[in-house]
């Protein structure tokens, strides 16, 4: 009974390792994963306040929250409305129930063309790890 449990431990172990699920943080081995969702952006509001990551955040710096993307993970983000392309850094985390997959700076949602409606529908693709 007990090589039962430990088997299907080791089947279910591997099975996450494989799919990814394991550790958030190994987003360099990742280097070309797309994902697809919306993005929206970060208040000016915000400007200077601490972030997970340990930084201030800087609304006119190239950068975004993802909800696993280890911190200093190079993303391009595409949206998918206007072909608009820009590559961030992620500087912060995502709260588990957030709605969007990736939330950006001031200044990365205007040059995606997204400040206006707050949001879009984007495509993300690392490009480098930390």
């Amino acid at each position: 009974m007990t090589f039962k449990i430990i088997k299907i431990f080791l089947i279910l172990f591997f099975a996450a390792f494989l799919c990814g699920c394991g550790d958030s943080g190994s987003s360099s081995e990742l280097t070309g994963y797309y994902q697809t969702g919306v993005a929206t952006f970060r208040s000016a509001e915000l400007h200077g306040l601490l972030l997970a990551s340990g930084e201030k955040y800087d609304r006119n710096a190239l950068t975004g929250a993802h909800r696993e993307f280890a911190f200093d993970t190079w993303v391009e983000v595409t949206n998918l409305e206007n072909g608009r392309r820009i590559t961030v850094r992620i500087n912060h985390r995502l709260d588990e129930d957030a709605e969007s997959l990736i939330e950006v700076s001031e200044k990365a949602a205007s040059d995606l063309g997204m400040k206006i409606s707050g949001m879009a529908e984007v495509t993300l693709k690392i490009v480098a790890g930390p």
